[in-house]
């Protein structure tokens, strides 16, 4: 059975910039230390952590709505699970949510653990909320 992630992290960043650091290369590798090249169109492809996770964006809502068909570049071909991030305004910061679906059985833990180390922290170590 597929396992599901969802997480709500707070930002103190607008959701432009937020959005920014999900969705655009240079941003990305800036905050994970990491080379990343981001389609900036909804059906382009992207790369992260140098290719260790790969896929395709679904749906680009600037500012408010990133969907993409996501996978590590070590699982079966033609395996993807899908990643939803949600941006809302809140104060002088973000709301974030992301929920992770169609995870392969057995990789929930990798990954959750994936998305606190390599993405909340490093975010909230730039974007600390108030």
């Amino acid at each position: 059975m597929d396992q599901a992630i969802e997480h709500e992290v707070e930002l103190g960043a607008s959701p432009s910039e937020v959005y920014k650091a999900l969705a655009d290369g240079a941003a990305h590798s800036d905050f994970t230390g990491a080379p990343a090249e981001i389609s900036t169109e909804a059906g382009g492809e992207f790369s992260c952590f140098g290719g260790a996770i790969v896929g395709r964006n679904v749906e680009l809502v600037p500012d408010a709505r990133i969907v993409q068909a996501w996978r590590p570049a070590d699982w079966p071909e033609g395996v993807y699970s899908m990643v939803s991030y949600e941006l809302e305004g809140a104060g002088d910061g973000t709301k974030l949510r992301l929920t992770h679906s169609s995870i392969p059985d057995g990789m929930g833990d990798q990954l959750e653990q994936g998305w606190n180390q390599r993405y909340w922290e490093p975010l909230r170590e730039r974007m600390p909320a108030g």
